[in-house]
C-alpha cells in the first residue's frame, strides 16, 4: 500500500568481480613509492652537503663525502634519482600501462625481491650484532648499526614488501592461474 508523498529510493550496489584487488594494489604501490622516496631523499640531501644521519649508513659514507665531497655528491645525487626513479615507475606503469608494461613489471619484481632479501638479511643482520648474537671481527660502529637496524634495512624490506604486494595484487587473472587457484 503506498501512502501519498512518500518517495520510494531504490538502491543499486555493485561490487567489484571477486578476485579484483585494485584498493589494495593502489595502497602497495604508494607505500612502495614514499619507502623509495624517503630512501632517495636521504640520498639527495646528502648529495647536496647535508650531513645529519650520514653516520648511520657507515664510517665509509663519512670519509667518502670529506674525501671527495664533488665526487660524493654527483654519485649521491645520482643515486636519488635511481632511487625516485625505481620508486615511482612501477605506480606509473599500472596506470599507464604503456609498450614497456610487461618489462617493468618483470624488472619491479626482481627489484621488489632483491629489496626484500637485502633489506630482510641486512635488518636481521645488525639486530644480531646490537643483540650480541653475532660479534664481529674488530668491533662495530654503534650509530652505523642502530641505523641499519632501525632506519636504512627496513626501509628497503619496506619498499620491497609493499611492491611486491601491489604486483601480487594487480596481476592479470588469466583460466590458467584460476585454474591451479590463483585468483
Amino acid at each position: 500500500m503506498r501512502r501519498p508523498g512518500v518517495v520510494r529510493t531504490v538502491i543499486v550496489m555493485q561490487s567489484q568481480p571477486v578476485g579484483q584487488h585494485i584498493p589494495i594494489a593502489s595502497l602497495g604501490f604508494a607505500a612502495a613509492a614514499v619507502a623509495g622516496l624517503l630512501h632517495g631523499t636521504a640520498s639527495l640531501y646528502w648529495a647536496i652537503g647535508g650531513r645529519w644521519q650520514l653516520e648511520s649508513v657507515g664510517d665509509w659514507a663519512v670519509e667518502l663525502v670529506d674525501d671527495h665531497p664533488v665526487w660524493s655528491g654527483v654519485g649521491l645525487g645520482l643515486l636519488a634519482v635511481l632511487k625516485a626513479f625505481a620508486a615511482i615507475v612501477p605506480a606509473l606503469n599500472e596506470r599507464q600501462k604503456g609498450s614497456g608494461y610487461r618489462a617493468i613489471r618483470l624488472c619491479s619484481w626482481a627489484g621488489g625481491v632483491l629489496l626484500v632479501a637485502w633489506g630482510g638479511l641486512s635488518t636481521m643482520s645488525a639486530w644480531a650484532v646490537l643483540a650480541g648474537v653475532i660479534t664481529p671481527d674488530g668491533g662495530y660502529d654503534r650509530a652505523t648499526m642502530v641505523g641499519h637496524a632501525v632506519a636504512w634495512d627496513p626501509l628497503f624490506l619496506i619498499w620491497g614488501g609493499a611492491l611486491l604486494i601491489a604486483l601480487w595484487t594487480s596481476r592479470r587473472r588469466t583460466p590458467t592461474n584460476r585454474l591451479f587457484g590463483q585468483h
